[in-house]
């Protein structure tokens, strides 16, 4: 396994695609550290997969709160080292149109979509650096990115941002020998975090090209490759893995319509 006794740390791991990352980790016999806001919801995920503790490191990361992401840092370079990967996961999908969005909660979808992973990365890069370590970051972004919805443009906005981001630190860091990339997944339902209506859920899923959701392989079997050294030469790319969702507007039917 590629990935036996590797260090990887994943960002909001209690969540949808959190689980489903640091479980295809964990397959791959890595030693996981789950950062989550909630602690016993990261715990389950240990209990749940029966990761011994020996495997597993749980952080109740505050994402908002700076000197909690440095206590991250310090926590797992303290008990393992610098890390091999980090996955900055964890992510929030409030909707909101732009007249009507607080102050409070655009800070808050930034200060967790942009500005976290921006301190996660530079502080998780300055350990890897230190440490003469090569190691790989990824940024779980999403379509949204590249294709702006009515309601949720901050959102939109916060991810474009994020990629962007990943494009400058891939530059900077080449020269270590860093490698950032970005996966997009594709729609998934069921976060705690960011609920979402079935009536959205419906709406949602009638858009993909492909007819699903994405599933517990897709996002994460992205990640596991983006990490592997089969990208050794692939940085500051983004991989979209979302059943072609964002492709563009998808209209179910023959093409051209009925004769």
């Amino acid at each position: 396994m590629e990935f036996k006794d590797k260090v990887v740390v994943v960002t909001g791991a209690a969540g949808v695609f959190g689980r489903w990352i640091t479980e295809a980790f964990w397959r791959e016999g890595a030693r996981v550290v789950l950062s989550d806001a909630r602690r016993a919801a990261a715990e389950a995920v240990i209990a749940e997969n029966g990761i011994t503790p020996d495997r597993a490191l749980v952080h109740q990361t505050e994402l908002l709160d700076e000197t909690s992401i440095l206590d991250l840092v310090a926590t797992v370079t303290a008990h393992w080292g610098a890390p091999d990967v980090v996955v900055n996961n964890a992510g929030i999908y409030p909707a909101g149109g732009l007249l009507q969005i607080e102050t409070a909660e655009w800070d808050r979808i930034f200060g967790i979509n942009v500005r976290a992973p921006y301190l996660v990365t530079r502080e998780f890069a300055k350990a890897m650096i230190a440490a003469d370590k090569k190691g790989v970051v990824i940024m779980i972004s999403s379509g949204a990115a590249r294709a702006l919805r009515k309601g949720t443009v901050p959102y939109c906005t916060s991810k474009t941002t994020l990629e962007r981001i990943a494009k400058g630190f891939a530059i900077e860091l080449a020269e270590q020998g860093i490698r950032v990339n970005v996966v997009e997944p594709g729609f998934a339902p069921g976060s705690v975090v960011s609920p979402l209506s079935p009536e959205y859920v419906e709406r949602m899923l009638s858009r993909i090209p492909l007819g699903r959701s994405s599933g517990p392989d897709d996002a994460s079997g992205a990640v596991l490759y983006l990490a592997s050294e089969r990208a050794a030469f692939v940085t500051g790319a983004t991989l979209s893995v979302d059943g072609g969702n964002s492709l563009g507007v998808f209209e179910p039917g023959p093409i051209g319509g009925k004769r």
